[in-house]
């Protein structure tokens, strides 16, 4: 079960530092063009937090379990990648991109396994 969960935690931190680079980096134009979809029924304001928030998570879902140095840091970042999914779900859905909202669902279900998974472990 350890090393499934940190194939998750690798590949969700993937996705999520380069959803964090993007959102952080570049303007709203090109997001879209770039398939962040989702970011067009958000002010820029909120689509920065959310970038933030992207980083910090893909940083926590891998650094505190690996040091030992406060361990429930871990499950913490992957329950807020939970939230962040479903921001982006609802989004997807009120844009009718139902692909968008498929691809939400699995990495929502990602991070809840590593939450779930990391806090029975601590």
């Amino acid at each position: 079960m350890n090393t499934f969960l940190w194939i998750l935690q690798a590949i969700l931190a993937t996705v999520f530092l380069g959803s964090g680079i993007a959102k952080s980096t570049m303007s709203r134009e090109r997001l879209i063009a770039t398939g962040q979809t989702g970011v067009a029924l958000f002010p820029m304001p909120v689509v920065r937090v959310t970038a933030a928030s992207e980083l910090l998570a893909a940083a926590g879902l891998l650094l505190p379990w690996a040091t030992g140095i406060a361990p429930w840091l871990t499950p913490t970042a992957a329950a807020g990648l939970c939230v962040v999914m479903v921001g982006a779900a609802w989004s997807h859905t009120r844009l009718r991109e139902p692909q968008n909202v498929a691809a939400n669902t699995v990495l929502f279900a990602a991070a809840l396994l590593v939450a779930v998974g990391r806090l029975a472990a601590l």
